[in-house]
């Protein structure tokens, strides 16, 4: 046997090693554990040291594609269970403002700052997706509590389920317009992405949900719910359509179809942990400086202009549910950090649309640090000015995404 037979063991053992490193450091440094794992990868891949084996390297897809049909199914329970019964009309009215104001922004600044039409439609898509775990967790070490925080923790909790339908969407038009001309058929194999992938979910979430009414409590829900998650994916990806809104349409369906039941959404959450780990660090293998260095002056504007519809989209949402003026003023200052979703986004243009997702890996990894290391330090100060730090006595605690 060859003495590297092991080799991907050992690598697998060390980078959720280094998950656990970034887990408990990263609170400490005050900075994402996600960040920390992005710059890891990008300093041990080819871009810095270049001290992975290439053979490393090819795991990627799969662990990408398991960990985003993982995430997927979690937004789709944000998107129609708990959170949905939970937060009122004032989230909906700034979640819509902000993302519609997003994705308009950053095609237009994309547009002017020299980006191909498909490339503004792709980062039109990605933009208003957030970082959940950075917000929750700036939300429990301040001990945050108020109209302000109530209404931050709500957008967050639902604004990345409904951003992977405006992706698919954006996703499809852009594949269209990448083409010399868009023809019927291109049409309707983008009818086909998105329909197919709502009724794929739809199909396989209805069996599921009797399986799981009939599951006990103390039986193996881990291992119903991966393999339906994991079917729903494999399954999307055979058929050619989105496994992201279908791995979503399984949980918005399984969540609606059974109520209160969340714990396959809590095993699903715990198993994740690893996948996501793994994901992180690869994803920031795939880090290329020189690539950057050519869209330059698009990520200037992808930055300005998400920041501008994020807080303009903000306050023109909460002054149409005539919210409170501390509440419509800084919301969308907190909802600046940005994350897993939007690099899962970019990932999925890189493999499917490689001549212009070449250029979104590298401008979604940067920009991603750069929000996830700037936005939880904004978003104190406006929680600090709107004058709801420290007013809870049990601080919140929320899920990673």
């Amino acid at each position: 046997m060859e003495s590297t037979a092991g080799l991907p063991l050992v690598a697998l053992a060390l980078f959720l090693l280094a998950g656990y490193v970034a887990h408990v450091t990263g609170p400490r440094m005050h900075v994402p554990s996600v960040t920390l794992l992005l710059v890891a990868g990008a300093v041990c891949g080819p871009a810095v040291l270049d001290i992975v084996p290439e053979s490393v390297s090819s795991w990627f897809p799969m662990v990408a594609h398991m960990a985003l049909a993982m995430v997927g199914f979690l937004l789709g329970e944000r998107l129609v269970g708990r959170g949905l019964r939970k937060h009122g009309r004032t989230v909906f009215a700034v979640m819509g403002g902000k993302v519609s104001l997003v994705c308009a922004f950053v095609f237009v600044a994309a547009l002017l700052a020299g980006a191909p039409l498909p490339l503004a439609l792709l980062l039109a898509g990605i933009a208003p997706a957030s970082a959940p775990a950075a917000i929750y967790e700036t939300v429990r070490e301040e001990r945050a509590a108020g109209p302000l925080t109530d209404t931050v923790l709500g957008v967050v909790a639902i604004d990345d389920a409904v951003g992977v339908i405006l992706f698919s969407v954006l996703f499809v038009a852009a594949q269209a317009t990448a083409q010399a001309q868009t023809d019927a058929m291109q049409i309707a194999r983008g009818l086909w992405e998105v329909g197919g992938a709502v009724a794929l979910g739809a199909a396989v979430g209805v069996p599921m949900a009797w399986i799981t009414r009939r599951i006990r409590r103390g039986e193996p829900t881990l291992v119903e719910a991966a393999g339906f998650v994991f079917l729903v994916a494999g399954a999307a990806s055979m058929l050619h359509v989105s496994y992201l809104l279908a791995a979503m349409t399984l949980g918005a369906v399984l969540a609606w179809r059974v109520g209160d039941n969340a714990r396959p959404f809590h095993a699903i959450e715990g198993v994740s942990e690893p996948f996501l780990a793994v994901f992180f660090i690869l994803a920031g293998f795939r880090f290329r400086l020189d690539a950057l260095g050519q869209v330059g002056w698009i990520a200037a504007a992808y930055v300005a202009a998400r920041t501008a519809g994020l807080v303009i989209g903000g306050y023109a949402g909460g002054r149409l549910r005539r919210a409170p003026r501390v509440v419509r003023s800084h919301v969308g200052w907190c909802t600046l950090p940005q994350a897993g979703v939007a690099l899962g986004f970019a990932l999925l243009a890189r493999e499917q649309m490689p001549e212009y997702g070449q250029a979104v890996l590298p401008l979604v990894i940067a920009t991603t640090v750069l929000f996830e290391i700037v936005g939880p330090v904004i978003a104190r100060w406006h929680l600090r000015g709107a004058g709801e730090l420290g007013r809870n006595e049990t601080p919140h605690s929320g899920n990673a995404g």
